[in-house]
């Protein structure tokens, strides 16, 4: 997929992806040793946009399994279509169960989800496992199936192994600690708040329009924002979406009145407003 630390930087770069040392290496290895990836960090930092630049990077299509409380093995793996098969054997009276059987679970009949679609096939995927501490540790069991061996066993069908491994890459907010076994079998990555010439960086990209010096002040300004005791610190995401909103109001400073009237943007709760309005001193930054 990549041929050097380098490339993986340059490519992911070409996406809009602006990758750390750190980032573009574990992402070179996890790719030319075959390990799944996972990544940790707090919301809003880029994992899930991770595994969306390396399939753009790489022209691989992008297989998504969303986790959440609930989450099973008909959800995540595969299921029959049941209505279909219902009515075939509806249209088939005269036929004997033993006929009906070898039709219904065919491969017409079946709903292959994220992970079986992950396994199948000759095409390149990057197979994204997102928010994986969402889900019930049952569901890690599977997991550990799929990422051990990626091949996955359809009773009626016999079992699937894939013929081109996807690039795998995981995903947590680490709302609950993922079991040791699933961590055995992947490269881990931490994405933390970039350093403030990256995240500068960043908004300059996605946001081009925004004057460099207004840009640094952001970052600065957000920097302060995450040095305080909030319940929830400004992500990456809301940075960029603070500068989309200075520069839709035609903002040429960031100065008290501009940090006031748009502090909702990037605080979603109102005690955190509060504190951020109070301690704020936009004279040191």
């Amino acid at each position: 997929m990549f041929t050097s630390v380098d490339d993986v930087s340059a490519r992911l770069a070409e996406t809009g992806y602006l990758a750390s040392p750190a980032v573009a290496t574990t992402v070179f290895l996890a790719a030319r040793l075959g390990k799944p990836l996972l990544v940790e960090g707090p919301a809003g930092v880029g994992k899930t946009e991770l595994a969306k630049a390396v399939a753009r990077a790489t022209n691989a299509r992008l297989v998504r399994l969303q986790c959440y409380e609930g989450v099973d093995e008909s959800r995540a793996l595969y299921e029959w279509n049941h209505a279909k098969q219902l009515l075939r054997i509806s249209a088939g009276r005269d036929e004997s169960w033993d006929e009906a059987r070898t039709d219904i679970f065919g491969e017409e009949f079946l709903l292959p989800r994220p992970l079986l679609t992950a396994i199948r096939g000759d095409d390149a995927k990057v197979l994204l496992i997102d928010e994986t501490d969402k889900a019930d540790v049952e569901v890690e069991g599977l997991l550990l199936e799929v990422l051990s061996d990626f091949q996955v066993t359809v009773p009626e069908l016999g079992t699937v192994t894939a013929t081109r491994r996807p690039f795998v890459v995981l995903t947590s907010n680490a709302s609950r600690e993922l079991s040791e076994a699933l961590r055995r079998r992947c490269l881990f990555l931490h994405i933390g708040f970039p350093e403030e010439e990256l995240e500068r960086r960043i908004v300059r990209l996605k946001v081009p329009d925004l004057d460099e010096a207004l840009a640094g002040s952001l970052v600065r300004v957000v920097g302060a924002l995450r040095a305080m005791e909030l319940r929830k610190v400004p992500s990456v995401a809301e940075t960029v979406d603070w500068a989309r909103t200075l520069l839709a109001l035609g903002a040429d400073t960031l100065d008290e009145a501009v940090v006031r009237d748009t502090l909702g943007v990037v605080l979603k709760h109102q005690d955190d407003v509060l504190r951020a309005a109070a301690k704020l001193d936009l004279d040191t930054l």
